[in-house]
């Protein structure tokens, strides 16, 4: 008899744990599952969407120098960056999208701090992104390697994908290493646009607007770096001489 309740509780645990998050902040859905007729279970049972349930999950879109971003927040990190959609209403709909659940509010300070430092780096600026709290925890292993490393370009350096492979100690690595910067959640901040193909070919870049986006970007910061007009503004992006690895 016991055994069959401790194979019930734990299939039911499995279950909750992969149900989407809006399900489990239902405070009724929460209530039948685990109050007087559920389980009983430990909270440390429901893990994941245990903590869905107890932190904000938080959204908001704000205006930058190249139009409209979102960002999106759970508890004390951000977990997502929106860039490069045509309008506020379009944001809008790709937070909706990609951070399901997710509820528009009043962002709290550490948000409202990245949000500025965002606006910064659009602007011309080089903020340091270095204390920004990123849930890295929530991405693949060889991802959140792969973005450490990009985290120390500064505005106006690049790198390449194999580059990037070497610093990981497998050359075999840039097919992957351009994988991880496509599913990169947090761009701008995390920049995946500092990292070009061989030769200094601009390579791919997942957010919208694509690779017009990716050189926009790059040309903001290769003309920040000084008040000196920039010497390599007229050169083909590929010709510019590049720093970093």
């Amino acid at each position: 008899m016991s055994a069959n309740i401790v194979f019930t509780q734990s299939l039911f645990v499995a279950i909750f744990n992969h149900l989407p998050a809006a399900f489990c902040a239902n405070t009724t859905t929460f209530h039948l599952l685990t109050g007087s007729s559920g389980f009983h279970l430990p909270p440390v049972c429901f893990k994941s969407c245990y903590y869905s349930v107890m932190e904000s999950f938080g959204i908001t879109v704000f205006e930058t120098p190249i139009g409209p971003c979102g960002i999106a927040w759970r508890g004390s990190k951000i977990v997502g960056v929106e860039i490069g959609e045509a309008d506020e209403k379009e944001t809008r709909h790709r937070l909706r999208e990609r951070f399901a659940g997710g509820e528009y509010a009043e962002p709290p300070a550490f948000i409202r701090q990245a949000i500025e430092k965002v606006r910064a780096l659009l602007d011309g600026a080089s903020p340091d992104f270095s204390d920004t709290p990123l849930a890295l925890d929530s991405v693949p292993d060889l991802n959140r390697r792969v973005y450490e490393i990009i985290l120390e370009l500064k505005p106006g350096e690049t790198t390449t994908y194999g580059a990037i492979a070497r610093r990981l100690g497998d050359v075999s690595l840039s097919q992957a290493v351009g994988y991880a910067l496509g599913k990169n959640p947090f761009p701008i901040i995390v920049p995946c646009h500092r990292v070009l193909g061989s030769n200094g070919k601009v390579g791919g870049f997942s957010a919208a607007g694509g690779t017009a986006t990716k050189l926009r970007l790059l040309n903001i910061e290769r003309a920040r770096t000084t008040s000196e007009p920039d010497l390599f503004g007229g050169l083909p992006l590929q010709e510019r001489p590049q720093t970093g690895w």
